[in-house]
């Protein structure tokens, strides 16, 4: 386990019960999540489609129609 992992246990093992609960709870799904997005990826058609909408935001970029993020904008 990394030093951070140990770290992160460690401060939540001090946490009340309920909270530590929350912590499993949204590491569990974070955890789930991240296998779906694998899964997601590895298949054919995603390649496909992640190239067909980098192709359309570039197409996008040099019509004029993007604009750069302005964060203080949020």
């Amino acid at each position: 386990m990394s030093e951070l992992m140990e770290l992160a246990f460690s401060k939540a093992r001090a946490l009340p019960e309920p909270d530590q609960e929350a912590i499993a709870s949204i590491i569990l799904q974070e955890i789930e999540a991240e296998g779906r997005w694998d899964e997601l990826f590895a298949r054919p058609e995603s390649a496909t489609l992640l190239s067909r909408m980098a192709d359309e935001a570039l197409a996008g970029m040099r019509a004029g129609r993007a604009k750069k993020l302005d964060i203080s904008e949020l």
